[in-house]
């Protein structure tokens, strides 16, 4: 089909984005029987990683797989899709990117992994002195580190984000199940001001969200009423390392916007 792309091709860091082909490969897993999505989970504190969702709770909680699913997508708590990846096995996530022909998208482990990589880099032990250790470093050195570099982290590009979006979209990446349970998560997604900030009332968003310090992503599909469907991928770097850019966010949706309407025009 047709498309507008800048840099499309150009290898960047997905940070959770990655969550799309996490759930998708449970939905699949569940789709053909192996997993149970009621399957209860118990958290408990060692558990817990940084971020939204089951992170904030005081107590270990039970949830089910699939709530794990919808953590996963709707907040991108990233302690929900760590035990997630646990449950459908942390080596199948990259053997499905290679079954869909996804090239140039590789999965580097999940959230721990990540957060152990940060703490490395830095020479913190725990979440805490991280947290303590962060904000004092030059952003030279922030930008140093692994999982700024497309190259030592899960990355992909926007092109083959939009191509494995298409394959979702048109039940092409496992059973009508399977692809229909990742659409419905990714629309339950609670964060709004990147690229759906971007589109008159009626257009539907399902996305899927990715940030860091200075990086801003953000991967989904556009659903007009008359049956237009666009996929859409938006990749930002600022100079400023904040995680919170209101403006870089309705900028993100702006350009989608502006994307879609010179393929509707043409």
């Amino acid at each position: 089909g047709r498309e507008v792309g800048v840099r499309a091709d150009e290898q960047v860091v997905i940070a959770s984005v990655f969550k799309i082909l996490l759930v998708l490969e449970f939905a699949r897993q569940v789709a053909a029987g192996q997993l149970d999505p009621t399957e209860r989970v118990l958290v408990r504190a060692d558990d817990r990683l940084g971020g939204w969702g089951i992170a904030g709770c005081a107590d270990d909680a039970e949830v089910s797989l699939r709530d794990l699913a919808y953590f996963a997508m709707s907040v991108s708590d990233n302690t929900a899709a760590d035990l997630l990846l646990r449950r459908v096995g942390p080596d199948v996530v990259p053997m499905l990117a290679a079954e869909l022909g996804l090239s140039r998208t590789r999965i580097v482990g999940g959230p721990r992994q990540l957060v152990e990589t940060m703490l490395a880099d830095v020479g913190a032990r725990t979440e805490a002195d991280f947290a303590r250790i962060f904000p004092t470093l030059p952003p030279e050195r922030v930008r140093a580190m692994r999982v700024f570099d497309p190259a030592h982290t899960t990355s992909s590009t926007v092109r083959e984000l939009t191509r494995l979006l298409g394959l979702i979209w048109r039940d092409e990446t496992g059973p009508p199940a399977a692809c229909a349970m990742v659409r419905e998560l990714m629309g339950r997604q609670l964060f709004w001001t990147r690229l759906a900030s971007g589109f008159p009332p009626g257009v539907r968003i399902a996305a899927k969200s990715g940030t860091l310090p200075g990086l801003h992503l953000e991967a989904g599909v556009a659903e007009y009423p008359d049956g237009g469907r666009y996929a859409i991928a938006v990749s930002t770097r600022t100079e400023r390392l904040d995680t919170r850019r209101i403006d870089v966010d309705l900028a993100m949706g702006e350009a989608a916007r502006v994307a879609v309407e010179a393929l509707r025009a043409g």
